[in-house]
């Protein structure tokens, strides 16, 4: 029940409103609303689900009563807060109105809510003091990303959940990321793994990457692409040597994704075989050469024709593990349509890009004879990109070489100091984005024609994910569907990941998954924050706190 009593200065002002709670009863939710002198409400409701609650008001002095937040808003499968603080401006005479709201159930729910309207004589107008009818039982659900995210959840461990609510109060806005993003370097290494290392990043040490491969596996999450998380750029120094570095990648294909790809063969059996995406190892140019930048940055200038070289040979030996390991495997697995690993050169920055694309080509004309055994990344954020692949394409006919691709939309565009070379907007990035993914993968499926091999759609939007889906259904080509594979970073796009796997029934699923010593791979968790955090923010944030609480309330 909650009740309005009328000021001296009002001779008609009432409400009441009156509800009925369903049990048992286990928790508290206190909403207290403070009007000085005038109106007091005090509503404490003793419950397991949610209510909504909005209140306007008009003072007794003919003023709207201002306020900074004029709804106490707790709709249905949705929590607020813990605590929150909510003050409210008031003009004129009645002063400051304060509110308190504490929220200490992840879950409340309003069986039924009757209301009455009030007339005040010094206003003209009616004013509604009391919430509208809700009836829970008329409310039609409609799906949204809320419970796609709750579907999710609903599979995870509750050490895995409250781990997951830590990244959503880091995200839950701007502000907060931005300072979560300052302390970040200053957080001990113990905490970052304690709480929301096992999210983004695969382990220490194969063994342990290993292991998340299993887990993803058990999600229906067939393989990974690798990315050992050392590099430098701009001058910075290795941790490690640039050997220990290919060295590291190299074990990284024969000692995990090979054995765990012939894994997830066995799980499946031969006659699912192409439902095995390959597994990948990413190559990070700035990471596998002294003086990454200058040695991009001058890929042609014959003063660094030797430092070009190194990079190239570096490149060169990781690819050639790949190359053996899938000659190998297709003579012992010969109804095998794609490769069983590939190697993935990695993007750079813009003013790095001549000097990736033309590694890229090297590798192509050296590996690609036949069949694809290494990919290159395209962004399609960038203007350049879309003419790029139809010279690629020129190119790989004259050279007699297949092309393969990894297309994502671009993470340096916070970087980028040349905004002209970038679209004009979000949504001509999304155009070009698409349109690139349905020309790539209709080229793989041209038969003796093709000058694509394989594909890998790196994204976060479920649009442009499900849009390929939809496309290898309709073309019901064998060889593209093997060819192309869907991706998104470890830790992130989960929902969609969940959603494509079990209404869509995607195999050909991936994750990227970085690995590597602790220290080196904390520096990548705040580079992903300060290159990626407006999409880490959206993913996280609000929406995945309260599917937390509510796949939490489950357990």
């Amino acid at each position: 029940m909650s009740v309005l009593t009328p000021d001296s200065r009002a001779t008609r002002w009432s409400s009441s409103t009156s509800f009925s709670i369903p049990f048992p009863l286990y928790k508290h939710l206190a909403v207290s609303l403070y009007l000085p002198q005038s109106l007091k409400l005090l509503t404490v409701i003793k419950c397991t689900l949610q209510i909504t609650i909005s209140i306007t008001i008009s003072n007794f002095n003919n003023q709207k009563i201002m306020l900074s937040r004029s709804q106490l808003l707790l709709q249905k499968t949705t929590t607020r807060s813990a605590l929150r603080s909510i003050n409210y401006s008031v003009p004129g005479k009645v002063g400051l109105l304060s509110s308190t709201t504490r929220l200490t159930n992840p879950s409340i729910t309003l069986s039924s809510f009757t209301s009455k309207r009030y007339i005040s004589q010094t206003e003209s107008k009616k004013t509604i003091a009391a919430i509208e009818k809700q009836p829970q039982q008329h409310q039609q659900q409609h799906p949204t990303n809320e419970s796609k995210e709750s579907n999710y959840l609903d599979t995870l461990t509750t050490s895995e959940l409250l781990g997951y609510s830590v990244i959503g109060l880091a995200t839950l806005n701007k502000p907060i990321l931005d300072l979560v993003i300052k302390l970040f370097p200053f957080t001990p290494l113990w905490v970052i793994k304690k709480l929301i290392y096992q999210f983004y990043c695969g382990g220490d040490n194969l063994e342990q990457v290993k292991q998340t491969s299993d887990r993803l596996a058990k999600r229906g999450i067939s393989n990974m692409m690798l990315s050992f998380s050392v590099e430098a750029c701009g001058g910075n120094k290795l941790s490690m040597t640039i050997p220990e570095i290919v060295d590291w990648n190299v074990k990284s294909i024969t000692d995990c994704l090979v054995p765990q790809t012939i894994k997830r063969i066995e799980e499946v059996g031969l006659e699912n075989i192409n439902d095995v995406a390959p597994g990948y190892v990413a190559l990070k140019p700035t990471g596998l050469v002294d003086d990454a930048a200058n040695v991009l940055l001058n890929y042609d200038n014959p003063e660094y024709a030797e430092q070009y070289q190194v990079l190239l040979n570096h490149c060169r030996r990781n690819v050639q593990a790949i190359a053996q390991a899938n000659e190998k495997l297709h003579a012992d697995y010969p109804g095998r349509l794609s490769p069983f690993v590939v190697a993935v050169v990695d993007a750079e920055r813009n003013d790095l890009q001549q000097g990736v694309y033309k590694l890229q080509r090297d590798l192509f004309a050296e590996f690609n004879k036949q069949e694809v055994n290494v990919v290159g990344t395209i962004q399609m954020y960038l203007k350049e990109s879309t003419p790029l692949l139809l010279k690629e394409n020129e190119w790989a006919k004259k050279g007699g070489y297949k092309l393969g691709w990894k297309l994502v939309r671009g993470a340096y565009i916070h970087s980028e100091p040349d905004r002209g070379v970038i679209h004009d907007n979000k949504q001509d990035t999304d155009i070009n984005y698409n349109s690139g993914i349905e020309t790539t993968i209709k080229n793989i499926a041209s038969g003796s024609e093709a000058t694509v091999g394989h594909l890998v759609v790196a994204s976060h939007n479920g649009e442009s994910q499900l849009k390929a889906t939809q496309l290898l259904k309709q073309i019901d080509n064998k060889k593209a569907s093997s060819n192309v594979v869907l991706g998104q970073l470890l830790g992130m796009a989960d929902d969609i990941t969940f959603e494509l796997i079990k209404k869509h029934q995607v195999k050909n699923i991936i994750k990227y998954v970085p690995w590597g010593p602790p220290l080196e791979t904390k520096e990548y968790l705040l580079r992903r924050l300060e290159e990626n955090g407006d999409a880490v923010r959206a993913d996280s944030g609000w929406p995945l706190l309260k599917g937390v609480l509510k796949a939490l309330a489950k357990k």
